[in-house]
């Protein structure tokens, strides 16, 4: 009843796996995926010479070798250790189910010692390209049959593939830790976040896009390139911007933050709202320093308890003295220079944009550039910047708002994702405008929120993001029935 596809580089490893499928009397057929076409195939396997395991080529190979009603793809060229009867398990699920793709938890070896990783349900939003479904892919073969590989991707193939799936039938995680296999990619999560934005990458970032926006158009949640106009002038505000910075517990950098933007050089009035939120390590103490020497530093201690990142900067937007456009600075990042307000509300002003993002430096604490150096989501563009936002995991920093609009729309009360919840709900309806010299300076260091998460923590975060895409998903599927008259 299946068919298995197995990377294979001539390792002895692959042979382990290849004994313990053999044994499985579901399995029909094991055939081994090698880039070189002189290599030899192991007894009872054949050997399929293809360029790349991600491109189109390949996904049409696999189908046109699978003879059963399912195929059995790994991914990488691994050491696999299957738990009991677990190809057996994929199998009836996804026989009893009629899902299109299963997947699994899976256990990871390092040296000596073997740790669970789990993975999230898939969903309606787990649009990256990189959502984790493990090392193994149980598929339909009839399911996959039904793609039109119109588009011929080196890159996104099984992407296209997973995308299709999703259109045509479920996609379900089994909760169970079926196999065990060894972690290919051991940098800490921080590194990773940045792989879509590395230059090196682009040829691959732009398959995806083209296969996520193809799939965008298929599900009706594709946005054209027509936006609202912000009415720049409409309001009073005494102040033109104001710096919000949030805080908890930074007495080591809130003081070069607020100082950064003390400094800045406008030909417009500004401030700086600084949100203390409970902080207990000395830093209300320095805030309460600075202002009282420049005035133009506003502190608020909310009523709330409550409060994330987000609800923060709900208290900062509903301030009487907040400014007409509300510019982003996290509490251990620096601006770049002293101009950085300026160019951000100058932009505001040519683009009469909702929202403005620029670009940032990554730096260690002594404002050395460290990997990956610029990040300039070049990926965007203004014509299909909102639908591909759907498909990558963030938009950029400095993130700078239109005060009004805001107001109405609220940010979540949380302290993860919320600039990026937002800048989807703003992308619906109108343009981003965005600044492509480096502005500001991301500092990293032990104590960032993001530079090394544990498993459990990567994946809430990336629940949460899979959950703000599923409800921009159908949000902009019913922006698009009800401007075709349909209710």
């Amino acid at each position: 009843m299946i068919t298995v596809f197995l990377p294979y580089s001539g390792s002895q490893h692959s042979m382990s796996t290849v004994n313990e499928l053999l044994k499985c009397k579901l399995v029909s057929k094991v055939y081994l995926l090698a880039n070189d076409e002189n290599s030899k195939a192991p007894k009872n396997c054949e050997i399929l010479c293809v360029s790349s395991l991600t491109s189109s080529d390949t996904v049409d190979l696999i189908r046109e070798k699978t003879q059963t009603k399912y195929i059995c793809l790994f991914t990488q060229d691994n050491h696999y250790q299957l738990g009991q009867f677990a190809i057996e398990r994929f199998y009836n699920v996804a026989n009893s189910t009629g899902a299109g793709l299963v997947y699994s938890n899976y256990l990871i070896m390092k040296e000596d010692s073997v740790s669970r990783h789990p993975v999230n349900d898939y969903q309606l939003g787990s649009l990256r390209d990189d959502f984790d479904f493990g090392y193994l892919l149980f598929l339909n073969k009839e399911i996959c049959t039904t793609l039109n590989n119109e588009n011929k991707y080196k890159y996104a193939g099984i992407f296209n593939l997973r995308l299709h799936i999703s259109r045509e039938a479920e996609i379900i995680r089994i909760p169970e830790y079926l196999y065990t296999t060894i972690e290919t990619d051991t940098r800490k999560s921080g590194a990773k976040q940045f792989d879509y934005v590395n230059p090196k990458n682009r040829e691959v970032q732009i398959e995806m896009e083209i296969a996520a926006t193809n799939h965008l158009k298929n599900i009706g949640a594709y946005l054209k390139p027509d936006f609202k106009e912000i009415v720049i002038e409409k309001g009073d505000f005494e102040y033109e911007a104001s710096v919000i910075i949030p805080v908890k517990n930074r007495a080591n950098t809130i003081s070069d933050a607020i100082n950064s933007v003390l400094s800045q050089k406008t030909d417009f009035k500004f401030n700086l709202i600084v949100v203390d939120n409970y902080s207990t390590d000395g830093t209300t103490e320095k805030i309460n320093e600075i202002a009282e020497k420049d005035s133009r530093l506003i502190q608020i201690i909310p009523e709330r308890k409550d409060l994330g990142i987000g609800g923060c900067w709900n208290e900062a937007l509903h301030h009487k003295l907040c400014g007409r456009f509300a510019i982003q600075l996290d509490s251990d990042d620096i601006y770049a220079g002293d101009n950085t307000v300026q160019t951000v509300v100058d932009t505001f002003r040519k683009e009469k944009c909702a929202m403005v993002i620029g670009t940032y430096r990554m730096t260690n604490f002594k404002l050395e550039e460290i990997p990956p150096g610029i990040i300039d989501h070049k990926e965007w563009t203004p014509e299909n910047g909102r639908n591909n936002a759907l498909r990558i995991n963030g938009l950029g920093a400095p993130r700078a708002f239109y005060t009004p609009l805001l107001r109405e729309y609220k940010i979540p009360n949380v302290s993860y994702g919320e600039d990026y919840a937002i800048g989807l709900m703003i992308s619906r309806d109108y343009q981003i405008g965005r600044i492509y010299d480096p502005i500001y300076m991301c500092r990293r260091w032990e104590g960032n929120s993001d530079a090394a998460l544990d498993i459990e923590k990567q994946n809430t975060y990336n629940e949460y993001k899979d959950r703000i895409r599923t409800i921009e998903v159908l949000a902009r599927q019913r922006k698009n029935r009800n401007a075709n008259g349909v209710l």
